[in-house]
């Protein structure tokens, strides 16, 4: 059974609730990356995705006045290392988001995509019988 261990991405990147999304999209644009954690004294409060900053955008909202705070998902549904990526699977799907923050207590140690669950089944797809 593969584990989100195996395929999580352990260079999270993290900002701060207070942070601009202004400053928040030019991270993740540097950093090529779809999602952040929000972090506060080091304890995972949120996650900040494109989608966020999208709906963001979409209200007209001015990049240097909102906050990272105002756009996350408080609380978000989290895993730790130690879940099977089809269990990860079955719950970003079920609840429709594309990024599943890996938790070790209340830190963020990690985060998993829908892009890299998809390519675990890719690689481990039955072979066609063809």
């Amino acid at each position: 059974m593969t584990q989100l261990r195996d395929i999580m991405t352990e260079d999270v990147l993290s900002v701060a609730p207070e942070d601009t999304l202004g400053e928040v999209a030019t991270k993740m644009v540097e950093r090529n990356v779809g999602s952040v954690v929000v972090v506060d004294f080091g304890r995972l409060i949120g996650v900040l995705t494109e989608r966020d900053i999208m709906r963001a955008v979409a209200a007209r909202t001015h990049s240097s006045d909102a906050r990272a705070r105002e756009w996350m998902t408080a609380d978000p549904i989290t895993a730790t290392a130690d879940v099977s990526v089809e269990d990860a699977a079955k719950t970003m799907f079920d609840h429709g988001f594309r990024h599943l923050p890996i938790v070790d207590g209340e830190r963020a140690i990690g985060i998993v995509s829908i892009r890299d669950v998809a390519a675990w089944g890719i690689a481990h797809a039955a072979p066609d019988s063809s």
